[in-house]
């Protein structure tokens, strides 16, 4: 098995233990894994109460590249931002909502979530 597939494998399976997570503290799950033309992809969009949610997620299985929250630098912000544009034009069923950029961070079998991350 190629290194990309296992690496897809691992991010999926943490992708859904951070979808799980979200849901068990109320969020509303409304997609996944939206690529935005040739700007980049959003890992998980939800609903908070009347907060439209852009969910980053990373998986760090050791410390030795830093922590998951690390991995989401000054460049990765702005391609989701691109990308939260891009859904907002394609969804206008979600206008009236407000908008906020999480980022759950994943480092082995520790889970945090920030809110309002950027």
């Amino acid at each position: 098995m190629s290194n990309s597939i296992n690496k897809r494998r691992i991010g999926t399976f943490y992708e859904e233990a951070a979808i799980e997570y979200l849901r068990s503290r109320g969020v509303q799950i409304v997609d996944r894994n939206v690529t935005c033309g040739s700007l980049g992809e959003i890992d998980i969009i939800g609903i908070e109460k009347d907060c439209l949610l852009f969910i980053e997620c990373k998986y760090r299985s050791g410390n030795s590249k830093g922590s998951s929250l690390d991995a989401v630098g000054r460049g990765k912000q702005k391609t989701i931002r691109r990308c939260a544009e891009y859904y907002l034009f394609a969804h206008g069923e979600y206008s009236k909502l407000y908008i906020r950029f999480d980022v759950i961070g994943i480092d082995g079998d520790s889970i945090e979530w920030i809110k309002n991350a950027f």
